[in-house]
């Protein structure tokens, strides 16, 4: 597909990988609705690029959401699934002082996983029975999975969410192929956003350090391989890795 001919919905659109998707859509001559709740990083977006806040936890939203990206664009082809959050912890923790060990909560792992992938979910749901009922061919979703899905200490919640987002790139891809719509996956690594500016800096330079490449991802390494899911035809039901060669 032509991204000149893409109406593409971009969760998690106001800030980090989710903007400059958004952007470089735009500037390819895409029609784009970026939704987050980041109201304020919405309106930083470039003009002619449709702004929507939405909690994808929150399943009407989603419906509202298609809905109205439909509406705006005259259309829908596309979905770029990369709205997601990182609530980081232990599921024992022991204190240094005092020995006593502390349990990793349930509303911190379920915040994670109603954002990561229920969202995910309900997005995915909601734009395939709009195209299968408008009868729209083709379709083309994009999810964001990480190199955190082959498991990583500390992030419980998140790997859950990230290793269930790659499975089902498989499982829709196969339950949607009768509808003219391919899913693809893409996995990073490390990546220069909001997200990760606020890690803890010994924690960031190790991983770093840890980088075959030796520097961290940038959007635009991002936006090269949603590009490539986007345009080849020939893609589908697969995750495709761009982590500089990361091991976790």
């Amino acid at each position: 597909m032509q991204l000149s001919e893409l109406k593409i919905i971009i969760t998690g659109g106001a800030r980090g990988m989710g903007a400059h998707f958004a952007t470089r859509l735009a500037e390819a001559g895409a029609q784009v609705v970026a939704a987050d709740l980041d109201e304020a990083g919405l309106a930083t977006l470039p003009a002619g690029i449709h702004r929507r806040v939405c909690n994808v936890a929150v399943e009407a939203e989603c419906e509202s959401l298609v809905r109205w990206a439909r509406e705006q664009m005259g259309g829908l082809n596309g979905l770029i699934n990369n709205a997601g959050i990182i609530r980081d912890g232990l599921v024992l923790k022991e204190n240094r002082e005092t020995g006593e060990i502390t349990k990793f909560d349930a509303a911190t792992w379920n915040s994670v996983l109603d954002v990561n992938l229920t969202g995910a979910f309900f997005m995915v749901r909601e734009f395939a029975y709009d195209l299968a009922t408008h009868k729209v061919r083709p379709g083309v979703i994009v999810n964001m999975s990480s190199v955190a899905r082959h498991g990583n200490r500390g992030q419980s919640n998140y790997v859950a969410t990230k290793a269930a987002i790659a499975a089902n790139t498989v499982t829709w891809a196969r339950e949607f192929a009768r509808y003219g719509i391919r899913v693809g996956a893409i996995a990073p690594g490390m990546v220069e956003t909001p997200m990760t500016q606020g890690m803890n800096q010994k924690a960031r330079d190790a991983l770093v350090a840890a980088i075959p490449v030796g520097r961290i991802g940038l959007p635009e390494d991002l936006w090269l391989a949603a590009k490539f899911v986007l345009e080849c035809d020939y893609f589908n039901g697969r995750t495709v890795d761009v982590d500089g060669g990361l091991v976790m």
